[in-house]
């Protein structure tokens, strides 16, 4: 099947160039993926979080709400004027009067810190804080449009206007710092990738094609996913491109550097350029395939996280690795077949034999590789590689997760401006108060102890001021903290942290935690008590993302075994993979742990970063082994004789091969062989005796870098062609095949 598909490519090799390059052209009429909408802010959070139920909640039993993701701030260190407070005052109330129905400003909530009136203030006369609420349906940029235009009509020098902050806001902002930052890290990108792939086959049509099919593939993505999204009915945000450019460029890149290393090996072995092109589609093709299948149904395991944001980027991500796939596998394969040894120019010149040297290993560079893989030297070289491993990823153990959405923003911006300045004027919490619900019959009568609740509240570690019962003047409406139906109270809790923070997580988890016991101290001990808020809702949505990343992992590991078990036809070597990729994933988690809460002094992580760490979690691997049916080797005379010499035609190949088998085994007992081969039409006048080949097959190891083909057969299997497309001139052939003991394959006794 592989040998057809080779043939195939290299036949249609002037259609399916151009086929590929009118698709791509074809994709750019299409609404591309910066033509969708920011993913709402509710999309950052779980379907079941407590805090939002109890937000909810809060909502049917008050009339006055007490959070909100948008917030206008204004501050004089001075002191703002009687007129600018009394202002601030009067559009909040104009703006609430004056709504209507549609997509605007609901409600607006001034808050000052006026005379200390407010317990939390640091200041006093110098901060207006105005809440504004929207409309249901409003979209993003919506609600960010109003707020500006809010804050505009403070015309006035004196109104102090710092600007608009708040969760909402601040998202808005990252989307477009990402935007414009985006074009910049593409070109780097392309130049990095073209500068290594350059240096490391010296020529330039080399980089030309990997960037080519990598245009190819983001051109055909970038149209297809929205094209697709709006037939089935899905949301494509636009925060998927920069993952869409990024994960193209990983995959094909990836992808088209085998194809690279193949191709360049056999042409410089001598063999014809669509020859050597069929070859080498037909070794590197099912190792490609069969990552990139792995790769498509990891990011299709995302439809099983717990947040709308996994599920959004699921399947666009999935759409792009498949149709990095195809171009990979068909376009590449393609282009080397039309192009040939052009493609490796000048270190590979039409009609010029390679550099001494080149052609074939130098006798210092096949003792170097001796040494390199020998048993010894190898497990020195993997327990280190372990060690170091663990130790990076024991960093995991203090990573703290959080909503960077404010902080995260440069200095500059106007939402962290403004932020910075509602924080010194009040605390840092108060831009999102985090609202604790009380509910029992006839609890608003319970005043003595609601004070006792809200004293005991006030007294928790990073809580900077409480608001409740009694907190607000005579004339303040009753019901924004007491229900009109009188079974429910609620406070609203200003953290001296910022709100979005894993340090205010961490203050209100365990606040969160200490509820009952609050509660109970207050004579309250039959009520109900839940919190609400941003900082509630930020808690709630890095636990789901924890929660999220385990299910998906889970996933992606019972696919991944699968995929790999079918391809290895082996059950031990899928688990050593996955093994290692865990522990890479784990490692570079606990390595960015330690660099930027640690080196640089952040207090926590983008909660989104353990989904980006391991979004490509299981690349491309090569696996150095062939496999040979039982029947390829007359057992008897090899257990009899030790080892035989015979011809014969390898598994997807077209010539035939001279060959030696040496028993394989442990002890006594013999359980395969390998055998090492080479072209009969190869050997001519360069005659150098099998057994010479095969002490230099064993000395290098099944994963040597100089054209040896190792095969390995477990018990029960079909031939698998696993080649490791390196660049170097072939020197062996070598294979393997089990007969023996069901209890142990040849494939563990190798590892």
């Amino acid at each position: 099947m592989t040998s057809g598909f080779a043939r195939l490519v290299v036949a249609l090799r002037f259609l399916i160039l151009p086929a590929w390059v009118l698709v791509a052209l074809g994709a750019l009429t299409l609404p591309g993926l910066g033509s969708g909408s920011p993913l709402a802010l509710g999309g950052l959070l779980p379907d079941e979080s407590e805090a939002i139920e109890a937000g909810e909640r809060s909502a049917e039993l008050f009339s006055v709400p007490l959070t909100s993701d948008t917030v206008v701030v204004q501050r004089d260190p001075g002191g703002l004027s009687a007129r600018a407070q009394a202002r601030a005052v009067e559009r909040a109330v104009r703006v609430t009067r004056e709504q209507g129905a549609g997509d605007e400003i609901a409600f607006a909530l001034p808050v000052l810190n006026t005379l200390g009136a407010f317990p939390s203030s640091k200041e006093r006369g110098t901060t207006a804080v105005t809440y504004l609420f929207f409309s249901p349906g409003t979209s993003l940029p919506e609600q960010v449009d109003l707020a500006h235009a809010y804050a505009g009509a403070a015309s006035e020098p004196e109104d102090a206007v710092v600007g608009v902050t708040g969760p909402a806001p601040a998202r808005f902002r990252q989307f477009e710092e990402l935007e414009q930052a985006l074009p910049i890290v593409e070109a780097g990108t392309v130049a990095l990738i073209a500068l290594i792939v350059g240096l490391t086959f010296r020529s330039l049509g080399a980089p030309l094609l990997t960037l080519f099919a990598s245009g190819v593939s983001f051109l055909i993505a970038r149209g297809v996913i929205p094209w697709v999204g709006e037939r089935l009915d899905a949301t494509v945000p636009q925060e998927v491109e920069p993952l869409v450019v990024a994960l193209t460029l990983g995959v094909v890149t990836d992808y088209t550097v085998f194809y690279l290393s193949a191709s360049r090996r056999r042409l410089a072995e001598g063999e014809t350029r669509l020859q050597a092109v069929r070859t080498a589609t037909r070794s590197v093709t099912p190792i490609v395939a069969t990552a990139g299948l792995i790769v498509v149904a990891g990011t299709a395991a995302l439809l099983v996280g717990e947040l709308d944001f996994f599920r959004a980027f699921g399947p666009a991500l999935a759409l792009t690795a498949g149709i990095a796939l195809l171009v990979s596998v068909t376009l590449v394969p393609a282009c080397l077949a039309i192009f040939g040894r052009w493609a490796f120019w000048p270190s590979l010149r039409p009609g010029r034999p390679l550099p001494p040297g080149e052609s074939r290993p130098t006798p210092a560079r096949e003792a170097a590789l001796r040494f390199a893989v020998s048993p010894v030297v190898s497990a020195i070289v993997a327990v280190g590689c372990v060690a170091v491993l663990l130790l990076a990823s024991t960093g995991l153990r203090d990573t703290a997760l959080a909503f960077r959405l404010v902080n995260g923003l440069p200095a500059g911006t106007e939402e962290r401006q403004a932020a910075s300045a509602a924080g010194q004027g009040f605390a840092a919490g108060i831009l999102a108060p985090t609202v604790v619900l009380v509910e029992r019959a006839g609890v608003t009568e319970e005043r003595e102890a609601l004070k006792s609740l809200a004293e005991g509240l006030a007294r928790q570690p990073g809580v900077a001021a409480v608001l409740g019962p009694g907190s607000l003047p005579a004339e303040a409406p009753r019901d924004v903290f007491l229900a009109e139906e009188g079974n429910a109270a609620r406070f609203a809790v200003i953290l001296d942290e910022s709100p979005l923070g894993s340090p205010a997580i961490a203050d209100l988890d365990r606040i969160d935690e200490r509820l009952p016991e609050l509660l109970r101290s207050a004579g309250l001990g039959d009520a109900s008590a839940a919190v609400t808020g941003q900082t509630a809702i930020a808690s709630d949505t890095v636990h789901a993302v924890v929660d999220s990343s385990v299910r998906v992992g889970i996933v992606v590991l019972a696919v991944n075994f699968l995929l790999l078990a079918l391809f290895l036809r082996a059950v031990v070597a899928p688990l050593y993979l996955l093994a290692a990729s865990l522990l890479s994933v784990a490692a570079t988690l606990g390595l960015t742990t330690y660099v930027f809460q640690g080196l640089l002094g952040h207090d926590d992580l983008t909660y989104y970063v353990p989904f980006a760490a391991g979004i490509e979690l299981f690349p491309a691997q090569q696996f150095g082994l062939r496999s040979l049916p039982p029947d390829a080797v007359d057992s008897a005379a090899l257990e009899q004789s030790g080892a035989i010499t015979f011809e014969f035609t390898p598994p997807n190949e077209d010539r035939r091969f001279l060959a030696v088998a040496s028993p394989l085994g442990i002890g006594d007992t013999t359980f395969g062989a390998i055998i090492a081969a080479k072209p009969v039409t190869e050997l001519g006048e360069r005659w150098v005796t099998l057994a010479q080949r095969l002490a230099i097959a064993f000395g290098l190891g099944p994963d040597r870098g100089d054209g040896d083909d190792l095969f390995v057969q477990p018990r029960g299997a079909s031939a698998v062609d696993g080649k490791a497309p390196h660049e170097h001139n072939t020197r062996l052939r070598a294979w393997a095949f089990d007969h023996g003991n069901p209890r142990q394959s040849s494939l563990e006794a190798l590892r």
